[in-house]
């Protein structure tokens, strides 16, 4: 593990990152970002910074070559870099509304927007080069990038509806089940469901999300994140992906307001607009 000491861009301390990059024994599977210390302000006025942590496990270098990650282990890193960034730009009173500390259906936002930049010609020209030659990954091999991220989209957008419809059916009865699961499963997402069941299985048995893992009646938040980040990062892209203006208005209104205020009231702050579907299917590639 690794610590920084984090600067802001006017030379002030702005948090401690730590970041732990690959396995080891004892080190569970997984990445994820860890708050230690959150971020308020003292009576006196004093702003006490944060401590947060990246963890991965990403490929191990070896003796002959450096740690080659995979396009999927960098679209992790930015990711959890996303939650990092929500946390060391807090600036709220309380620890209790800062950094990630905002309703469950928002949090995804830094973290998801960051995925976006991963499949950019322009911020991938800025380290994705040949270990060997120095030579910039091709625009061939971006695309395909592109491509294959879009691979049976349509049907994966399908796929994260049906599974919060399903949570919302169990979620919102208001009187004691004792009927037959499988048929009240099928009923729930029966107008998501576009190929044939295969008999005997069941989602809701193991659902660990929504009985397990904390997302009970709060699934849809994974797809409603996903609205929210593209339509986001659409004015990174209108504006250029390294504009300086944009990135300091999504930080001042996103990422160091915390839970301060309502989540569509800085997002319109940030955007100047609701949310549309739009900019999601345009990356899809579902419309032009």
């Amino acid at each position: 593990m690794d610590a920084y000491e984090v600067m802001d861009k006017d030379g002030n301390f702005l948090a401690v990152l730590y970041t732990d990059f690959h396995p080891r024994e004892g080190k569970r599977s997984g990445a994820w970002m860890t708050e230690f210390k959150g971020q308020w302000i003292e009576s006196t006025g004093e702003n006490s910074r944060p401590h947060v942590s990246v963890v991965m496990n990403f490929t191990k270098p070896t003796e002959s070559k450096p740690a080659l990650l995979t396009y999927d282990e960098v679209e992790t890193f930015l990711h959890e870099f996303g939650h990092a960034l929500h946390g060391m730009f807090a600036n709220s009173t309380y620890q209790s509304l800062s950094g990630t500390n905002v309703y469950w259906d928002f949090v995804e936002l830094p973290s998801q927007i960051m995925e976006n930049f991963g499949i950019e010609k322009e911020f991938l020209h800025t380290f994705a080069s040949h270990y060997q030659t120095g030579e910039p990954l091709p625009d061939e091999l971006i695309q395909r990038l592109v491509d294959a991220s879009n691979f049976n989209v349509a049907y994966a957008c399908l796929r994260q509806v049906s599974f919060g419809l399903l949570d919302m059916a169990w979620y919102t009865r208001n009187t004691p089940f004792d009927g037959d699961v499988k048929e009240y499963e099928r009923q729930a997402w029966s107008k998501t469901q576009i190929l044939p069941m295969v008999p005997e299985t069941c989602m809701s048995t193991q659902f660990s999300h929504i009985f397990a893992g904390g997302y009970s009646a709060g699934y849809y938040s994974y797809k409603w994140a996903e609205v929210l980040d593209a339509d986001a990062f659409s004015l990174f892209k209108q504006k250029g992906i390294f504009n300086k203006d944009v990135a300091d208005s999504f930080r001042s209104n996103i990422l160091s307001k915390g839970g301060t205020e309502h989540p569509m009231i800085l997002y319109k702050r940030f955007r100047g607009q609701e949310p549309t579907i739009d900019a999601l299917l345009i990356r899809n590639g579902i419309k032009k």
